[in-house]
């Protein structure tokens, strides 16, 4: 076992032991990947420490375009205003934060349908009054019982009615409601039925996101008419219609899970996938189970940060931030030459270690996180040169060889996923990650059920030797990761962001932005930010400056500038609770259509 988690081990695992002073020459030709969103929170309070004593110095070092969004009662926030408005009328009404999440989940299945809905999974993370951790309720399904290496090829995986992974969306939403939530269903998907019904108005964001899926859906008919109406993406101002999601969404709401998982509902679903070639079977549905976890946590300079346990690859960003505990920050500069390297070169050994031990069983992961080890990972880090970093996967060629250094991955991810996150006056406070996959999932629509299903087999390799080895039931490696942060055991604020195998990296950048360097929430949420690819490269926003990235490929970085605010590295959203009066901060991200609303 030791031998195993040898942070210096030369032989197996972590390709990076052996490589971390690497000086092979960078190269750009490596992999472009489409990361997305993170959320952040920052406390403010000067009893919090250091980094929050100067609030005016912040607020003038890290100015933000929004300001943060305040309240007493409740806040939401989410990827689309409507959404957010949703979960904030719920609560008005009396509802509690996890009545207030799922009616947003139901809104952003409507008016953002590309990336998350029933037919796809997540992962929730809930804070109870009182709770000295939150806990944590997977909804996300496994591979079909008839999904095998056999069966399978990688066409099938990527798009089509062959590449998804039982839905759960439903048990999720509704098994929250049953456990914790205070108002029926009917009310809780009120706004997203009449958004459905009666139609959502159609954003530039949608339209931007609805002509850029409009090839992945062009084979799905009851896709096609629902969103591509006359052959064209829907008009900015105009309305999308969903009738046939408002009519299931009303089933669920009469019927419960039960009508989706065995009921009617779900034989349709079924039905339709298999009549277009698809392996999900009513089996599949009957036997899929929502769980309840304890989380994963690190402690970092007096906060505790808590991340969903494997398969989810939070404990990602928890090693990534606890390596560079030790490191004075503040004194590097946020988003210097010395910082960001830093950053880079400890993602990188993070992420071997998640590509290598994720989905073991076999080992612990809590010694992943101990102290000893990532402080002896931590020394791997050449001060001055770049190393050469795995691919975002198992079978990325720069993971399994080394020495590939100009050939691209063997498969892209154009991962749309989504985080949102609420808070009420009680205590409660809960955050959630949910996905598709890609755009609009694997591009098909199950009938005249209205359910966009995921293409989440993508996420499986064909790889017999790979942990993340597909096989029949086997759950996935989860990218989505929504974590809480707790200083003095009390819920301080939630952060989580959508980005494939890029929330960890976005998700390390946002914590330590509140943690380290002070950042409100608003702020946090739209410093720049980096995303490693794969190798040497990784993606830059252009408000760092040239003359850093500059500087970071001289060290053998391989940057590239990318626009001032680009979803191509995330769309956090947020909610902080103010320790000392209980106003609740929220703030969202300008890269997609997010807004927070406070009450």
């Amino acid at each position: 076992m030791a031998s195993r988690l040898d942070p210096a081990r030369a032989d197996t695992g972590s390709p990076l032991a052996t490589r971390a002073a690497s000086d092979i020459a960078a190269s750009d030709g490596t992999q472009r990947g489409l990361p997305y969103a993170v959320l952040i929170l920052g406390p403010r309070p000067s009893s919090l420490g250091p980094a929050h004593k100067e609030s005016e110095r912040s607020m003038s070092q890290f100015p933000s375009y929004r300001p943060a969004v305040m309240g007493r009662h409740g806040m939401v926030s989410s990827a689309h205003y409507l959404a957010s408005m949703a979960g904030q009328r719920v609560m008005m009404d009396g509802g509690n934060a996890v009545d207030a999440v799922v009616a947003t989940a139901a809104t952003l299945n409507v008016v953002e349908p590309y990336m998350s809905g029933l037919g796809g999974d997540g992962l929730m993370s809930i804070t109870l009054l009182g709770a000295r951790e939150p806990v944590i309720l997977d909804y996300t399904g496994s591979a079909p019982l008839e999904a095998s290496m056999e069966t399978m090829q990688l066409a099938d995986m990527q798009s089509g009615p062959r590449a998804m992974l039982v839905p759960g969306a439903a048990g999720g939403w509704l098994t929250a409601l049953a456990r914790y939530g205070t108002m029926p269903a009917s009310r809780v998907f009120a706004d997203a039925i009449d958004l459905a019904e009666h139609g959502a108005p159609v954003s530039h964001r949608n339209v931007e996101f609805i002509s850029g899926a409009a090839r992945s859906i062009s084979g799905s008919e009851h896709a096609t008419h629902t969103f591509l109406p006359g052959g064209e993406p829907p008009r900015a101002g105009g309305l999308l219609r969903q009738p046939n999601l408002a009519r299931t969404l009303r089933r669920l709401a009469e019927g419960g899970s039960a009508e989706f998982y065995g009921g009617s509902l779900g034989r349709e679903v079924v039905a339709a996938v298999r009549a277009a070639g698809g392996v999900l079977s009513d089996a599949d549905l009957i036997d899929f189970t929502v769980r309840w976890q304890h989380p994963l946590s690190i402690e970092f300079r007096g906060y505790q940060v808590f991340a969903p346990p494997p398969p989810c690859a939070g404990f990602q960003f928890l090693q990534t931030i606890r390596m560079l505990e030790d490191d004075d920050l503040t004194a590097l500069g946020h988003n210097s030459v010395d910082y960001l390297h830093l950053l880079l070169e400890a993602i990188k050994l993070a992420a071997s270690d998640r590509i290598e031990y994720t989905c073991r069983t076999d080992i612990d992961h809590t010694e992943l996180l101990a102290a000893d080890y990532l402080q002896a990972r931590r020394r791997l880090i050449d001060p001055e040169r770049a190393a050469l970093g795995p691919g975002e996967r198992f079978d990325s060629p720069e993971t399994k060889n080394p020495a590939v250094v100009n050939a691209g991955p063997a498969r892209r991810n154009g991962e749309h996923t989504t985080h949102f996150a609420a808070a009420d006056a009680s205590g409660m406070a809960v955050a959630v990650t949910q996905s598709l996959g890609n755009p609009f999932g694997c591009g098909f629509m199950a009938g005249e059920t209205g359910v966009m299903m995921n293409n989440f087999l993508n996420w499986i390799d064909l790889d017999p030797e790979s942990p993340n080895a597909l096989a029949p039931g086997k759950p996935m490696e989860n990218c989505m990761a929504p974590p809480q942060v707790y200083r003095d055991g009390h819920f301080l604020f939630s952060i989580g962001t959508p980005g494939s195998w890029g929330i960890p990296q976005s998700q390390s950048q946002a914590l330590l932005n509140v943690m380290a360097f002070g950042m409100t929430v608003q702020q946090a949420i739209e410093a720049p930010r980096v995303k490693l690819q794969a190798g040497y490269h990784a993606l830059a926003e252009g408000r760092i400056p040239v003359d850093v990235t500059d500087a970071l490929n001289a060290r053998g970085h391989a940057i590239e500038r990318v626009a001032d605010l680009t979803w191509l590295v995330g769309g956090m959203h947020g909610v902080y609770r103010d320790p000392e009066t209980g106003v609740l901060m929220g703030g969202a991200d300008p890269r997609r259509d997010g807004y927070a609303v406070g009450w």
